[in-house]
């Protein structure tokens, strides 16, 4: 089914997984990738910086493109207070693998909509439990380049290697977009045709939720 709009829907992000989602839930849009600093302040918390990052996102295609709703999200995976982004090179995906092996991160969304001038964002925080999966395995997964455009250096949607032995919270959040968050601030901001209700992520807000192969 789809989803008509009452604005046009700009997606700011390059990520195939945002717009997998988006499309997923019936919604119709243009993608136009937001050009901002991502370099993290000593003093940031993650969701302040998720949240920042969403929303400098969100503001600088709409000031190309006014005249219509802008979307944008960024994702954030903390352990032990570091962030972990987007791996800057192979080995540097598969130390961030080895540290998260085994052990329990938080992955962060946050998401940002914009609309004649107006802004509405939201959080969302998932609890994410690692396998104790071979360094073999790990190696081969960054072999194939999967991890690369992924913060923390991994997709919980990734198989074979399915590295998220467990997760507690939203599982679109992990994947990069949370879909009830979404359709939430759509709602909020008048864009979902009267009697339409807001898309809610499949299986999602389900504790200590086993992610099967």
């Amino acid at each position: 089914m789809t989803v008509v709009l009452a604005a046009q829907l700009v997606l700011a992000s390059a990520s195939p997984r945002r717009a997998e989602i988006l499309r997923g839930a019936g919604f119709s849009f243009t993608i136009a990738p937001a050009d901002v600093d991502e370099t993290a302040g000593p003093e940031v918390g993650p969701r302040e910086l998720a949240a920042g990052l969403a929303s400098l996102k969100a503001q600088a295609v709409a000031l190309q493109r006014p005249d219509v709703a802008v979307l944008a999200a960024d994702t954030v995976v903390a352990l032990d207070g570091k962030f972990l982004g987007k791996p800057s090179a192979p080995g540097k995906a598969r130390e961030m693998l080895i540290g998260l092996r085994g052990r329990q991160h938080t992955v962060i969304t946050a998401v940002c909509l914009t609309w004649r001038g107006r802004s509405l964002a939201g959080v969302v925080e998932t609890a994410v439990r690692f396998r104790r999966f071979s360094r073999r395995e790990a190696d081969a997964y960054v072999s194939s380049g999967a991890p690369l455009d992924k913060a923390g250096a991994y997709g919980i949607q990734d198989r074979p290697f399915s590295p998220v032995a467990s997760y507690d919270g939203c599982y679109l959040n992990v994947v990069g977009l949370p879909l009830c968050l979404t359709g939430d601030l759509l709602t909020g901001a008048g864009l979902l045709p009267q009697g339409v209700s807001a898309p809610l992520c499949p299986g999602h807000v389900v504790a200590g939720q086993e992610v099967k192969a």
